[in-house]
């Protein structure tokens, strides 16, 4: 990946953005921040570092401003304006209540917008009336979408790939919007399914054993199977349980390495020369799936299988990487479908987080547990008073339970009826957030009850490398 895909800012704004972290860095250390704070601080200055020894071919020296101020664009994992988004594969910041600037984002990372056209043409081809998230522009920005979509009318195969990193035993509602998107893609396109589940980078990133990581990635396989997945077209794999078990999936893991440099992962990931060696490796491994012969079971050998992944925006570094090594090893580019982070309850500022009960609504949550939170924590975009607010109306664009609605009510025309209503005054928040609750209780009880179906042994056969079912030769 060229350097230039690593952020954007001239070297002079680099240099004063470097020393304004620098002494954030000191404030939090000074006063004894958490720990997370002081982290996610650092992991910052360290990016920043990054792209400006990128963007001047030199180290960052406090007492030695760049010589040349002239601008340099680019793409890349995190913005360094001040006022600009952070995003890489682990940090999300905005300074906006709106939440990230999608746009500017499809033109840092290089990506396309997925426009009225394409939707269109997805409905022309699957026969299917768009999915709400495509709909609404949840999955926004995409890779070669119209690569897909001519294979799929020529009847050639391709197959889907989407994962998850098992960081804890509860999954909150956020976790779950690729995978009920990509099983509405596996049901109009009718095709395989491979699922990854990245416990060897939990373990590498976060404070666990190799024996909690694995068993976070058997219990959040259940809640992805409650999600309704065909076990006759879905494989689901753990990596410290896969990797051992298949020389294919391996050897391509190899290959991967061989074609990336450690400049290369510096350069796109922030990795540093104190991160270990796992870390700098793991890029790889979630590179490889995107290539069929890692699945010789379902496959057999062949390398000519198109790959569509749906994920998160912030997971496109790992795609971007593979997408520039395919070419060299002889596979076809992964094509990529990109969405929006689920924001959480206190804002569109960050992603949810598991590790903070409060800012998440979890799958194990009870109808009364989910009516607190939404009441008590839920950002709103009304006005201080009853009165204000009757005169001037809400701001759909920051109000939390309206964002959650358009991510799970499934009528347009009563979302669009709530916009208008809270927009004109006539809706008070309280009664905004009782439409949320009124979704989001019988959703999350529906889930709990189809998880309860999903015995040990029904994990083990998703479990299991096996062939899969699909019509194409």
């Amino acid at each position: 990946m060229p350097n230039s895909e690593q952020g954007c800012g001239s070297p002079l704004e680099l240099f004063h953005r470097i020393a304004a972290q620098g002494e954030l860095v000191r404030g939090l250390k000074a006063r004894n921040a958490a720990k997370d704070e002081i982290d996610l601080a650092v992991k910052m200055l360290l990016s920043l570092k990054t792209s400006y020894k990128a963007a001047t071919g030199e180290d960052y020296n406090m007492d030695c401003p760049p010589r040349d101020p002239a601008p340099e664009s680019g793409e890349g994992l995190a913005a360094t304006d001040a006022d600009e988004d952070f995003v890489d594969p682990w940090t999300v910041q905005t300074s906006s209540a709106k939440g990230v600037d999608y746009d500017k984002l499809i033109v840092r990372f290089g990506s396309s917008k997925i426009d009225k056209e394409l939707v269109n043409r997805i409905e022309r081809v699957t026969g299917q009336r768009p999915h709400r998230f495509l709909r609404r522009g949840i999955f926004f920005s995409h890779r070669d979408m119209h690569q897909i979509l001519d294979a799929y009318e020529n009847k050639k195969p391709f197959y889907l790939y989407t994962g998850r990193g098992p960081s804890s035993e509860a999954m909150h509602v956020g976790h779950l919007i690729p995978f009920i998107f990509t099983k509405w893609l596996q049901d109009v396109f009718n095709v395989p399914l491979v699922i990854q589940m990245t416990d060897d980078e939990k373990y590498l990133w976060k404070d666990l054993t190799l024996e909690q990581a694995y068993g976070y990635a058997v219990e959040n396989a259940k809640d992805i199977i409650a999600c309704g997945f065909d076990i006759s077209k879905t494989f689901i794999f753990s990596d410290l349980d896969y990797m051992g078990m298949s020389p294919g999936f391996y050897k391509n893991v190899v290959k991967i390495q061989k074609h990336v440099t450690f400049n290369q992962v510096k350069g796109i990931f922030g990795f540093t020369d104190s991160d270990c060696i796992g870390k700098i490796s793991f890029p790889a491994i979630q590179a490889a799936p995107s290539f069929s012969n890692s699945f010789p079971q379902i496959f057999r050998d062949r390398t000519d299988v198109q790959c569509l992944i749906p994920c998160a925006i912030d997971q496109d570094p790992y795609f971007r990487m593979t997408r520039d090594v395919a070419p060299r090893i002889g596979y076809p580019k992964p094509a990529l479908l990109h969405s929006t982070f689920f924001p959480a309850l206190q804002g569109a500022q960050t992603k949810m987080s598991a590790s903070d009960p409060n800012s998440s609504i979890f799958l194990t949550d009870t109808a009364k547990q989910i009516k607190t939170k939404v009441n008590k924590h839920a950002f709103s975009g009304g006005r201080d008073t009853v009165e204000e607010h009757r005169q001037f109306g809400g701001n759909c664009d920051v109000d939390v339970s309206f964002m959650y609605l358009t991510f799970f009510l499934e009528d347009d025309d009563k979302l669009e009826q709530i916009r208008k209503d809270y927009t004109s005054g006539a809706m008070l928040t309280g009664e905004l957030k009782q439409e949320l609750i009124e979704v989001l209780q019988p959703l999350i009880a529906e889930h709990q009850a189809r998880r309860k179906e999903v015995t040990d042994e029904i994990v083990k056969e998703f479990m299991t490398p096996r062939k899969l079912f699909y019509d194409f030769q």
